[in-house]
């Protein structure tokens, strides 16, 4: 699949690079990708959730009113769960939310999201960026040659580059990764995904083995 390069300003350079079929055009798994994200969005689960229960509470523990003859039920305690006070019935507990999946489900779940992305239409491949300096206006004049300034973008580097995250920190609407950290959640989750040229060679690198 040829995809035209286009510059900081918009620009079409006249070169194109050439996607590979196996990455960006399979036939989307659309079970891979939900589990993939599930996955994502689980492990984001801090899982320290957590109430009191009846044994945890500080109370006294008289017996509250003799067992027969009042007409009302039975009550022991007046830390159980349903007096106001009480402890909590079967509430929260601390746990791990995160889940198991293998190394190729993933890799299925990522072209997955890429391929629907390249349906879509949605991908846009840029060559190299480099800021001397974090320059937030900058990345803004990027994203506006680019029609991306009201839309969610991703934007995938080939490499670690301090000044361009930087520039982009502050934008809300914006993500910059490596595509080492490239995940489903963050393709399925933007409008627009801007495919850095120095990002290519690693994206097909990781997802074909």
């Amino acid at each position: 699949m040829k995809v035209a390069v286009l510059d900081k300003n918009g620009k079409d350079t006249g070169r194109k690079v050439d996607l590979s079929k196996n990455v960006y055009g399979i036939e989307p798994n659309n079970h891979a990708v939900y589990l993939d994200v599930k996955q994502y969005l689980a492990n984001q689960r801090q899982g320290t959730h957590k109430s009191k229960e009846r044994a945890e509470i500080v109370g006294s523990t008289r017996k509250i009113k003799k067992q027969k003859g009042t007409g009302t039920a039975r009550a022991g305690s007046i830390k159980s769960g349903v007096f106001r006070g009480g402890g909590r019935m079967f509430g929260p507990r601390p746990r791990n939310y995160s889940f198991k999946l293998n190394k190729n489900l993933k890799r299925l779940a990522r072209r997955s999201a890429l391929s629907m992305k390249a349906n879509d239409k949605a991908i846009v491949v840029l060559e190299d960026l480099n800021f001397d300096t974090p320059k937030t206006k900058e990345f803004t004049a990027v994203l506006k040659s680019l029609g991306l300034e009201t839309k969610k973008s991703l934007f995938v580097l080939g490499e670690s580059n301090n000044n361009i995250y930087l520039s982009s920190r502050n934008l809300k609407s914006t993500e910059v990764v490596t595509n080492s950290h490239l995940s489903t959640y963050k393709i399925m989750n933007a409008n627009s995904l801007v495919l850095l040229e120095g990002s290519l060679e690693g994206i097909e690198s990781n997802l074909s083995n």
